[in-house]
C-alpha cells in the first residue's frame, strides 16, 4: 500500500508540473491590442525656464468590450507637456488635468538591452494626481500653465466662475538633501469665488496606472495598497475578476466587478507592480481607495494576458465661505521599490514591499526579509556586484546558523545508526503500539538522541528561504543585474528553449546540489516509502522553483554547496559512539543490557 501511494503521489506531482508548463501555451489568446493613436507635442510656455515639450510614446486608446475594464486614455493632440527633472526622475506634466502624465526613471532601464529609461504611467487611464470625479476638474479639463521653473510648475483653472483651482508641484534638485529625489510635492488649492459658501466635496486623486513589468511577471505584487496607520491592505486583480470557490458554491457573487471601493482611513495609498510604485501620502488622511482593472496589449512574442491596475485615493474637501481657500496637499513618491530608501519615510511607506504578506507572514518574513535586504545591500557596497553580494550574504547566514545545523547533522547520523534497532523493535511489537512506543523511546533515551533534532535545519532554512523569496521578488536593485551567464537576477536565467520549454541553468544546479546533499546525509528512517519520497523531494523542489528568479536559485545553490561541505566534515570527523541496546522490562521502562556475574548463594 505504501508503494502504491508513493507511485500515485509522484504521478500527481509530475502531472501538476506538466499542467503548469502547458497552461500558458494552451490558454486562449487575449483580445486584440487596441489601436495606437499618435500624439503631437506643443511648444512649451514657461517662465524663466524652457521646459521640454515632448510627447511620450503614444498611449493606446482602448475601448474594451468588457465594461469592467477601465479604458486607456490617449494623448490629447494639443496637450502642452512641461518637464521637471533631476538626477533620478523626469516628471512630465500635462496641462490637461494639471497633473503628472508620466515619470521616467533615469537609473532604471526599460528593458535589459535598452538605454531608454523605464516610464511609469506610460500606458494610463489618467494622469497621476488628476482629479477624477469632479466634472469640470477632471483629466480632460484644460488648465492654464501659470509658471514653470527648474523645480516648480503651477497650473490654474476656473470652474464655472465659482471655483479657482490652483495646482502646484515641485521636486528636489541636486544638493537638496531635505527630501528624497523621487518625491514630488503637490498642493491643490480651491478658492471660493461665489457669493455663497461651498458644500463639502469628495475629491478622488489618481494614483496612476501600473502594469506587469515583463512576461515573467505573474502579478503577485501588482495591486492597490493602502495604509491606515496600523496595517497595510492590498487589492489584487483577482478581487475584480470574480469567480472563486465561494462563487462556485453560491456563497458569493462570482461576476466581474467594474471597480472596488474600500472605505477606510488612508494615510497613504499606492499603485504598484513588482519593482515600481506610486505612493501618495496626503497631509490629511483619505477616506477610501478605488481600484479598477486595465486591459493592456500583451508583451511582444507572448499571448499571455496583460492586465494592469489603476487606482484613486478619495479625500474630503471641506466646505468654504466666500473668498476662503481649501488646500489639498501631500507628497508623492514615484520610483523604485528600494527598501533602504522607503524605510526612511515617516509613515511606513516601506510596507509596499509586502515582505510579510501571504505565507511569509507565518515565517517571520516581515522581520527577516528587511534584515536580509540590509545585509545584501551592505555586501553589494563592499563588492559592487549583486551576484557576489547574494553569495556573501548566503555564506554569512549559513555561518550564523552553523551551530544549529551541525547539531542536527550529528543527530541525523546517530538516528541512522539506530535504524537496525528501530526496525527490529517495529517487527517485534507490530501488534502492540504501546509497547512499540515504549521501546522506541527507550532506544532514544539510552542513546541520548532527540528524534526531532533532524528537523532543526528545516525549521531554520524554510523561514530564510521564504524571507529571501519575499525580499528578492520586489527588490528593484536586482532588476537587470547580471552575474556570470545570468542577464537578470530578478528573472529566470533562460539560456535557450528546447521544444518551446525554457532551459534554466541555475535551478538545475540547485537541484544537483540538493540531490548530492541528500546522498551525503544519513537517512533517519528505514521506511522504504518515506525514503523514496525523500529522494524525490529535490526534484520536486527544483521543478517548483524552476521559473523563479535566478537570484533565488543562486541563493539556494550556494546554501546547498555549503551544506554539502558541512555534511562531509561531519561524516568524516564526528566520532562514532557505541550504540546502547536497551531492553524493555515488564513495567515498560527501558534499561541497559548488562553482563553481570551472579553472586553465589549463602548456605
Amino acid at each position: 500500500m505504501d508503494k502504491k501511494n508513493m507511485i500515485i503521489g509522484v504521478g500527481l506531482l509530475v502531472a501538476a508540473f506538466g499542467m503548469m508548463t502547458l497552461s500558458s501555451k494552451l490558454a486562449p489568446p487575449p483580445p486584440p491590442a487596441p489601436e495606437l493613436i499618435e500624439s503631437t507635442s506643443a511648444a512649451p510656455t514657461a517662465g524663466n525656464m524652457a521646459p521640454a515639450a515632448t510627447a511620450a510614446a503614444a498611449a493606446p486608446a482602448s475601448s474594451p468590450s468588457d465594461a469592467t475594464f477601465a479604458p486607456l486614455a490617449s494623448n490629447q493632440r494639443d496637450a502642452v507637456v512641461t518637464t521637471l527633472s533631476n538626477d533620478y526622475i523626469e516628471v512630465r506634466f500635462t496641462n490637461f488635468g494639471g497633473a503628472i502624465r508620466e515619470v521616467a526613471f533615469h537609473r532604471y532601464a526599460e528593458t535589459v538591452d535598452a538605454s531608454a529609461p523605464f516610464v511609469f504611467n506610460q500606458q494610463r487611464v489618467n494622469p497621476i494626481l488628476a482629479i477624477t470625479n469632479i466634472p469640470g476638474l477632471g483629466p480632460d479639463t484644460k488648465y492654464e500653465l501659470v509658471s514653470a521653473t527648474r523645480d516648480r510648475v503651477v497650473y490654474r483653472t476656473i470652474l464655472e466662475g465659482r471655483l479657482e483651482v490652483t495646482r502646484t508641484y515641485s521636486i528636489a534638485q541636486p544638493g537638496d538633501d531635505s527630501r528624497d529625489p523621487y518625491l514630488v510635492r503637490h498642493d491643490t488649492s480651491v478658492r471660493n469665488l461665489a457669493p455663497s459658501g461651498t458644500p463639502q466635496m469628495l475629491a478622488n486623486l489618481s494614483l496612476g496606472t501600473a502594469s506587469l513589468v515583463s512576461v515573467n511577471d505573474y502579478g503577485q505584487y501588482l495591486n492597490i495598497a493602502s495604509y491606515d496607520g496600523k496595517d497595510a491592505t492590498y487589492t489584487d486583480r483577482g478581487e475584480l475578476q470574480g469567480g472563486g470557490f465561494l462563487a462556485m458554491v453560491g456563497m458569493a457573487d462570482g461576476s466581474p466587478k467594474s471597480q472596488i471601493e474600500k472605505p477606510a482611513t488612508v494615510v497613504w495609498g499606492a499603485v504598484k507592480n513588482q519593482f515600481f510604485a506610486s505612493i501618495y501620502t496626503g497631509d490629511q488622511p483619505g477616506v477610501a481607495t478605488v481600484t479598477r482593472r486595465v486591459e493592456l496589449p500583451p508583451f511582444p512574442g507572448s499571448s499571455k494576458a496583460n492586465t494592469g491596475l489603476t487606482g484613486d485615493v478619495r479625500f474630503t474637501l471641506e466646505s468654504s465661505a466666500p473668498g476662503a481657500t481649501t488646500v489639498l496637499g501631500g507628497d508623492l513618491y514615484v520610483g523604485p521599490k528600494e527598501y533602504q530608501r522607503l524605510r526612511k519615510f515617516e509613515h511606513n511607506e516601506d510596507k509596499v514591499m509586502q515582505f510579510d504578506r501571504g505565507f511569509g507572514k507565518y515565517m517571520l518574513s516581515g522581520i527577516i526579509a528587511p534584515l536580509m535586504n540590509l545585509l545584501m545591500v551592505t555586501m553589494h557596497s563592499w563588492v559592487g556586484n549583486w551576484g557576489m553580494a547574494i553569495i556573501l550574504m548566503t555564506l554569512m547566514l549559513k555561518l550564523i546558523s552553523l551551530p544549529f545545523t551541525l547539531a542536527a547533522s550529528r543527530s541525523a547520523k546517530k538516528m541512522a545508526k539506530l535504524q537496525p534497532q528501530m526496525k527490529e523493535v517495529r517487527e517485534k511489537y507490530k501488534d502492540n503500539p504501546q509497547k512499540l512506543n515504549q521501546a522506541t523511546m527507550a532506544i532514544f533515551k539510552e542513546n541520548k538522541v532527540n528524534p526531532m533534532g533532524g528537523c532543526i535545519p528545516i525549521l531554520i532554512t524554510i523561514p530564510l528561504f521564504i524571507a529571501f523569496f519575499a525580499m528578492l521578488q520586489g527588490t528593484a536593485e536586482l532588476r537587470f543585474q547580471s552575474f556570470l551567464w545570468v542577464h537578470d537576477l530578478s528573472a529566470p536565467d533562460t539560456v535557450a528553449r528546447i521544444f518551446g520549454l525554457p532551459l534554466n541553468i541555475m535551478p538545475l544546479l540547485m537541484g544537483a546540489t540538493m540531490i548530492f546533499q541528500m546522498r551525503l546525509t544519513p537517512t533517519p528512517t528505514t521506511d522504504n516509502a518515506q525514503a523514496a519520497m525523500m529522494k524525490f523531494m529535490p526534484l520536486v523542489f527544483m521543478l517548483f522553483c524552476y521559473n523563479f528568479a535566478a537570484g533565488l536559485a543562486l541563493y539556494s545553490t550556494i546554501n546547498g554547496a555549503f551544506t554539502i561541505a558541512q555534511q562531509m566534515a561531519v561524516n568524516k570527523f564526528t566520532k562514532d559512539t557505541p550504540v546502547v541496546t536497551p531492553t524493555v522490562a515488564a513495567g515498560g521502562k527501558g534499561r541497559r543490557t548488562k553482563n553481570v556475574t551472579p553472586k553465589p548463594k549463602r548456605k
